[in-house]
Order: C-alpha cells, then sequence, then structure tokens
C-alpha cells in the first residue's frame, strides 16, 4: 500500500469533511433545540454558492481589486442572506406548525427545499455555472512517504471551517443567546417562564446554522469552482449523515461526524472504487449507530418521568 497515497487521500478527506461538517452543524443545532431536522438545510447551502458567484461579480464590478477583501467581503454578505433564508425557513416552514404533529414540519420543509430548487433553476437555468480559479498556488508537504500536496484554497478552507466552529462554540458557551439556546434545549417550557423569547431563540438558531451552510457554500465554491441548483440533495444528505454519525445534537460531534465521513469517502475512493463510495459511507454509518445508537459523541436520551 502506497503511504503517498495515503496522505494525499486523507488531506483531501480532512478537506471534504471539514464542508460536511459545517453543513452538519445547522442540522444539529435545529435538531437540538427543536427536535425536528430542517430538511431544507440542503438547499440553504446550494444557494450559498450561487449568492458567491454573484457578490463576487458584484463587488469586481463596484472596481475593489484587492482579492482578499472581495473574498472576505463575498463569506460576510452570503452568510447574511443565508442566515436570512434559514430565518424565512422557519417563520414559513415550522412556526406556524409548532403546535402539529411532528411529521407536518418535516414535510413542509421538503416542500420549502423543492421551492428552492425550482427558484434557482428558474431564475439562474439549469445549466452549471461556475467562477474562475481566484486562489492558485499550493504548498508541497515533504515526508518519508512522499510528498503530500495541498492547495491554497484548501488551507483556507481548513482554517476558515475551524475558525468558524470556534466562534461558534463561543457563543453557545459564552454569551447569553448561547445561554438562551440551551435553556431552550433543555426545557423550553420552563425558559419561557423565566423570561426567554423561545421563538425568537429558534428562529436565531436556524438562522446561525444556515450562516454555516453559508460558509460552506463559498468554501466549496472556491474550491471546485463549478454548482448547480441539485447540489444541495447530496450534500445535504451526507451532511446529515455526518450529523447522525457524530451524535445529532451535538456541535463537536457534527464536526467529528464530517471528518470521519470525509475520510472514509477519500481513503475508500483512492483504494478501492469512487463509484461505492456512498455505499461504504453509509454501511460506516449503520456499524456506528449498531455498536452507538446516539453517535461518536451522542448522549443517550433520558425519558423524564
Amino acid at each position: 500500500m502506497d503511504l503517498h497515497i495515503i496522505g494525499q487521500q486523507a488531506v483531501n478527506g480532512l478537506i471534504l469533511g471539514s464542508i460536511y461538517g459545517l453543513i452538519a452543524v445547522g442540522y444539529t443545532m435545529v435538531y437540538g433545540i427543536i427536535g425536528m431536522i430542517n430538511f431544507a438545510h440542503g438547499e440553504i447551502y446550494m444557494v450559498s454558492a450561487y449568492l458567491t458567484a454573484i457578490f463576487l461579480a458584484l463587488l469586481t464590478a463596484f472596481g475593489l481589486q484587492s482579492l482578499p477583501v472581495v473574498l472576505f467581503l463575498t463569506l460576510l454578505l452570503t452568510m447574511a442572506f443565508t442566515a436570512l433564508y434559514g430565518w424565512t425557513v422557519e417563520r414559513l416552514a415550522y412556526r406556524p406548525l409548532r403546535g402539529s404533529t411532528r411529521l407536518a414540519p418535516w414535510i413542509s420543509a421538503i416542500g420549502i427545499s423543492l421551492v428552492l430548487q425550482n427558484y434557482v433553476r428558474i431564475s439562474q437555468g439549469a445549466r452549471n455555472q461556475g467562477i474562475p480559479v481566484l486562489l492558485e498556488g499550493k504548498f508541497r508537504l515533504q515526508a518519508a512517504a512522499g510528498t503530500v500536496q495541498i492547495t491554497h484554497v484548501q488551507v483556507v478552507i481548513v482554517l476558515v471551517a475551524l475558525a468558524s466552529m470556534a466562534v461558534l462554540t463561543w457563543i453557545m458557551h459564552h454569551t447569553s443567546l448561547g445561554r438562551c439556546c440551551r435553556a431552550t434545549q433543555q426545557d423550553r417550557r420552563m425558559a419561557e417562564l423565566l423570561g426567554v423569547d423561545s421563538g425568537r431563540i429558534i428562529a436565531t438558531v436556524f438562522a446561525l446554522g444556515a450562516a454555516m451552510a453559508g460558509v460552506a457554500g463559498v468554501l466549496v465554491t472556491l474550491n471546485y469552482g463549478s454548482f448547480d441548483f441539485y447540489i444541495g440533495f447530496v450534500t445535504g444528505i451526507k451532511a446529515f449523515t455526518a450529523a447522525v454519525l457524530g451524535g445529532i445534537g451535538s456541535l463537536p460531534g457534527a464536526m467529528l461526524g464530517g471528518v470521519v465521513l470525509g475520510l472514509a469517502e477519500s481513503l475508500f475512493s483512492g483504494f478501492v472504487n469512487t463509484d461505492y463510495k456512498d455505499v461504504f459511507a453509509f454501511a460506516i454509518l449503520v456499524l456506528v449507530l449498531i455498536w452507538r445508537p446516539s453517535g461518536l459523541l451522542g448522549r443517550p436520551e433520558v425519558e423524564k418521568v
């Protein structure tokens, strides 16, 4: 077995896993606070890819020449707009049905995802879209087993993913918003009796999760350069798998699940067959859930009596 290939595929898997982890955060945050899955989350990631291309074009047209400034403003604007999309999904698909059966909001969210898909297809066209390569160059890491290459874009992906998770973790554990989120997650009715506006908190969680998907959309677009209106479906399923694998409801679990899934796919593709990488990834999920039903870092639910 070639150690050089293992190292290169491990790097590729880490990059892919970072993307899965960022998107999985949205799933795990929403589930953690209301116990439901936002099935429109993958489409918000898809929308963020188009927003990235649009903002890059607009900022360049306005005369901004500094690439770091353009990329930073694109990231901020995309996060803001995707957060607005997440807030809108909560208002339209979840809030009106909060007192209904558990199945109704899920069906409503699936409907929202189909609306977003077709809205983008009609407004932007069904053909693949793309942006030019903005960050060129690569690093070559020398090791005893050989040379491992990592591009500048991949370095940016890892750094931004780690920074985003660090900021989100700080918000959840060291701010009043985070305390309100944890209180709403533990006991919504008691939190409301203590003055917490649970409706506002739930909407904020949807917006924060969507903003993380926006970060992932910017990074993936810069890395691969092409996208279409259907990318949210497959990537959304993979990210949901990562959230379940790491332990739905756990922020560190979402990132860990993403990294494990990304490494599994990448290594399997490099040494076995690319066509069956999805089968292998889901097989790992099944085995982990058989061994640990709550996921790698999840906690078993304790029923209150």
